[in-house]
């Protein structure tokens, strides 16, 4: 059984399964909608049930699993399909009928469009609709549902609360109202295997009739949208049509593909070694699977008013540390640089003490603190952006004030929400954290303590902290003249962080030094974290120096595995390759040894840092024939994975360390799509 999710552009989605559309997640659902973009996101609409009744006989089209017994529907499928839009083909007896589902962009709405082939038969199609009202986190239990409901004008209108409706419309139907009628404990599959509440309840308002008859072709739309701001218009809901609207969608996507110029600027030879047309076609299908599943995290933030990065699907909202590993896959490669300026607006309006927001909450909007990188990497962002646009006057005016700030902040100490950040006057490296706080994006907490606590000098870091410092020279020269302020920084802490980070015995770099308190109580465990210090733009470590190569053949050796990279060692304690359990169990090996993909961007960029500082010409050769082994086995992989693995059109957030058959955590990941596809196109 595969999911797929499609998205609205203000944090709303749909998303369910191939198997009849069964819901096995409490986030599925045809309408998951925000009240207040992206946040405050609630289930209204769960599902449409279709049944048919061919001459006098009634076929059931949905699939439920309920109180143990699962209702069969998909039986009838005879087809699913899911480009932009998923799209599900049953077959009764002669009769063909088509479901396509489609969400109106910018709106908290749903057209549920059916196409209905008929034969010789008198035909009438029953649509059901499954209502809810609740956060998406959680499940509905309630025994009634205080809804009230309408039926006028051909559309029904359901009170959710006070404030709060939602109206549905089938044209040229007939409605029965149902009095009290409820879907009891829908059993979510997956829910059960998380460790969470598995059953809800949900409300029946009625059903809408409509006859087709023999030998007639039809279509039929049920619009489902949510009233407010972010809903369809009166007008809007009656003229909501699926073919316009999924043609709209095709043509906004459409544009995106030309505007990437991904298609314009193939080179062949970097994939397959030759040209022919079988892997064009290939390539121009995995660019538009690309740009459909990199825009699925594009969202629009409405307290700022700019538009902002969702770190994942389906339960994550935006985060800095995410939205800047994935900035330059999902919105530079891409060229959506208007975009681009957004969101660095969106986290850096946000600065407190030099501190960007490492997250906003999903119930008020609060900026959350608790990261020391989101900071560093928005520094690397934006220089990456420079390099794509050569925009230096957008940074200027709007960006470098606050960048100056980050730097001040963090060479002067924050000890603002238990961050513990600052500078080491001695040796010039960065400290941050204490044995309670997850600072890093290793932050998995278990009973309200951090499982990698990883406080002191962490080795990223400081490979982050040289990049941000040398950046930061750098454009400083360019918009104050000559100046050495932050070069002064950068060269003392890297000159410290080479002499104490290497670890000879284990051929790596210590992931975190003088720990708890500056005590030197070093940290060895092999973790992917190392790459840093020799995959950034201004690498803390010689590329052509023998470490550099030493670690990169370390990581290769304990890490890397086919879908990514693996968080820690085979042979260190607590290594857990396995992602399972409940809550807690999996938090705990969360960054225990499983593998994420997103960490395949750092060591293709360490191996292009390799093949750049090396000044041994065979060398590079080498290097150049094992990145190219590297991206062919990359392209491979996830190619498959995108159109056969559990999430159709998306890559998920990790996967098993050991027989992985498919992603596991979030099912559709922004920096899991960013650095594969970075990887695929060369970048």
């Amino acid at each position: 059984m595969k999911e797929w999710i499609i998205t609205n552009g203000i944090g709303g989605f749909a998303s369910s399964t191939d198997k009849g559309g069964m819901n096995t997640r409490r986030y599925h659902g045809l309408l998951i909608a925000s009240s207040e973009p992206p946040m405050k996101r609630k289930l209204i609409l769960s599902k449409v049930d279709e049944s048919i009744e061919i001459d006098g006989k009634k076929y059931n089209l949905y699939t439920n699993d309920s109180n143990g017994t699962l209702s069969k529907g998909y039986k009838y499928l005879t087809k699913f399909e899911k480009e932009i839009v998923p799209i599900y083909t049953y077959k009764v007896k002669n009769i063909t009928i088509e479901k396509s589902i489609c969400m109106v962009y910018g709106k908290n709405a749903v057209v549920v469009m059916y196409k209905i082939a008929n034969g010789k038969h008198d035909v009438k199609l029953n649509l059901t609709p499954i209502i809810n009202y609740r956060d998406f986190h959680s499940e509905n239990h309630n025994s009634t549902f205080d809804f009230k409901q309408r039926f006028e004008d051909n559309k029904l209108i359901v009170e959710l609360d006070n404030n709060t409706n939602v109206s549905l419309r089938v044209a040229n139907s007939k409605y029965e109202m149902h009095e009290n009628d409820m879907f009891y404990d829908m059993h979510y599959a997956i829910e059960e295997e998380r460790g969470f509440d598995c059953e809800e309840n949900h409300f029946i308002p009625g059903s809408f009739e409509i006859e087709v008859k023999p030998n007639e072709d039809k279509k039929i739309n049920f619009v489902c949208s949510l009233d407010g701001k972010y809903g369809l218009t009166d007008t809007e809901l009656k003229r909501a049509d699926g073919d316009k609207l999924i043609t709209k969608e095709i043509n906004r996507i459409n544009k995106l593909v030309k505007q990437s110029k991904l298609i314009e600027e193939y080179d062949q030879n970097t994939i397959k070694g030759k040209r022919n047309r079988a892997t064009k076609i290939l390539y121009n299908e995995l660019v538009n699977k690309y740009i459909i599943a990199s825009d699925n995290f594009i969202v629009y933030r409405d307290l700022n008013k700019l538009h902002t990065l969702i770190a994942g699907y389906p339960w994550f909202l935006d985060w800095g540390r995410d939205a800047f590993i994935a900035f330059e896959g999902i919105v530079l490669t891409t060229k959506r640089f208007d975009i681009a300026r957004e969101i660095l607006l969106t986290f850096v309006n946000n600065i407190n003490n030099g501190l960007l927001p490492n997250g906003f909450s999903e119930y008020t909007g609060e900026p959350l603190y608790n990261s020391a990188d989101a900071s560093l990497l928005f520094i690397d962002a934006v220089n990456k952006y420079i390099k794509y646009t050569g925009d230096y006057s957008f940074v200027e005016k709007n960006l470098f004030k606050y960048m100056k700030q980050i730097i001040k902040n963090y060479t002067n100490g924050i000890d603002l929400f238990n961050n513990n950040i600052y500078v080491d006057k001695d040796d010039y490296l960065l400290v941050s954290g204490t044995s309670d706080t997850q600072n890093t994006w290793m932050d998995a907490k278990a009973d309200g303590k951090a499982v990698t606590p990883r406080s002191g000098k962490v080795v990223e870091l400081n490979a982050m902290w040289y990049n941000a410092l040398m950046i930061m020279n750098e454009l400083n020269t360019k918009f104050n003249g000559k100046t050495k302020q932050y070069l002064k920084l950068a060269e003392k802490c890297k000159e410290s962080f080479n002499n104490k980070f290497y670890n000879i015995n284990k051929k790596s770099l210590y992931d975190v030094i003088e720990t708890y308190n500056n005590e030197i109580e070093n940290d060895d465990k092999i973790r992917p974290n190392q790459l840093f210090a020799i995959s950034m733009d201004y690498p803390v470590m010689d590329g052509n120096s023998d470490i550099a190569k030493t670690i990169f053949v370390t990581v290769t050796r304990k890490l890397l595995n086919k879908f990514g990279l693996k968080t820690l060692a085979k042979n260190e304690e607590g290594y857990a390759p396995i992602y399972e359990g409940n809550p807690i169990e999996r938090d705990l090996i969360y960054h225990q040894g499983v593998t994420w993909p997103w960490l395949l961007g750092l060591y293709y960029d360490a191996m292009k840092n390799l093949i750049k500082y090396n000044d041994n010409i065979e060398i590079r050769k080498e290097l150049n024939e094992e990145l190219l082994i590297f991206r062919t086995n990359i392209t491979s992989t996830f190619t498959n994975e995108i159109n056969e693995g559990n999430t159709i059109g998306s890559i998920s957030e990790l996967y098993d360390s050991k027989n992985s058959k498919h992603g596991k955590g979030a099912f559709a990941q922004a920096w899991s799509i960013s650095e594969v596809f970075r990887i695929i196109f060369g970048r």
